[in-house]
């Protein structure tokens, strides 16, 4: 599939609070669980909850700071500011539900 016939999903599971300023996304997944392929349109700062393993599957397209596969032990509590335009898909290659918070910063 190209990247013109690819549709893009949101960037969390829910969105919890919206104002002027922010946007705050959950995002959960089970073990194994993949999000949707995604873009960051905005400016962001995740914060890791819960789990044991998560990584990241850039898109060729994505113009984020991540462009390889990356994947990590999340420690709850981090919180790590992330610039626009990364493409990707998120993936639980852990055991346990992962959870985060995307605090997502409007211009």
């Amino acid at each position: 599939m190209s990247t013109d016939e690819r549709v893009l999903g949101p960037v969390g599971s829910e969105i919890v609070f919206e104002n002027d300023r922010v946007r705050i996304w959950q995002l959960r997944l089970a073990p194994g669980e993949r999000s949707a392929i995604h873009r960051h349109e905005l400016d962001n700062i995740l914060i890791q909850i819960a789990g044991d393993r998560i990584a990241a599957e850039p898109e060729p397209d994505t113009e984020g700071p991540y462009r390889e596969y990356i994947e990590a032990e999340p420690i709850p509590g981090a919180a790590i500011y992330v610039t626009r335009g990364g493409v990707e898909t998120a993936v639980n290659t852990g055991t346990q539900p992962y959870l985060e918070v995307i605090v997502e910063l409007k211009d």
